[in-house]
């Protein structure tokens, strides 16, 4: 497929995580740091949870959480943005699935499929992945996974949600 035209604000949703350093404050700075472009105007955003690393790396739990966003970027235009916002949260890419000060990742954007080396919406791996599921389901359950399946659908089949839990105080 082709660049995609938003001519009008387009619902996205984003996935977030941290699990180097302080997490809450990582999280909260993305979001900030997100919804400060012009284009960008945070919607809802979910709770934190406690999820446990995903992948073969050894790391710590993430904190993990999902917005959502009214935005007139396109796709590849936004995912730069996201991509911006990391590198100046000191995100490095060293080792895939391993640890980091943050990780945004596009997940869903309202009527929009789209495929590029660079970015593929809707993200094709968020049905298989409960810590983008449970926090997503919160704000947007009804958002598109694909023609047969909206968020709510794949976290009720969910066969990854062992171990996630709400951040509470002993976690903050």
């Amino acid at each position: 497929m082709g660049a995609v035209q938003l001519s009008v604000l387009k619902k996205a949703a984003l996935g977030l995580g941290s699990n180097i350093g302080d997490t809450k404050n990582y999280i909260d700075q993305a979001v900030d740091l997100l919804c400060k472009h012009p284009r960008v105007e945070l919607c809802s955003r979910s709770r934190d949870y406690r999820t446990p690393p995903w992948g073969p790396v050894a790391q710590d739990y993430y904190r993990n959480c999902c917005i959502t966003v009214r935005t007139s970027l396109e796709p590849e235009e936004l995912l730069r943005h996201c991509l911006q916002v990391e590198q100046m949260l000191g995100r490095t890419r060293e080792v895939r699935w391993g640890p980091r000060t943050i990780d945004i990742d596009l997940l869903l954007i309202e009527g929009i499929e789209h495929t590029s080396d660079a970015l593929i919406i809707p993200h094709p791996r968020m049905s298989e992945r409960g810590f983008v599921l449970m926090p997503l389901a919160e704000i947007w359950p009804d958002g598109p996974i694909n023609k047969q399946q909206t968020v709510r659908g794949a976290l009720q089949h969910s066969k990854d949600l062992a171990g996630i839990t709400l951040y509470e105080k002993e976690y903050a």
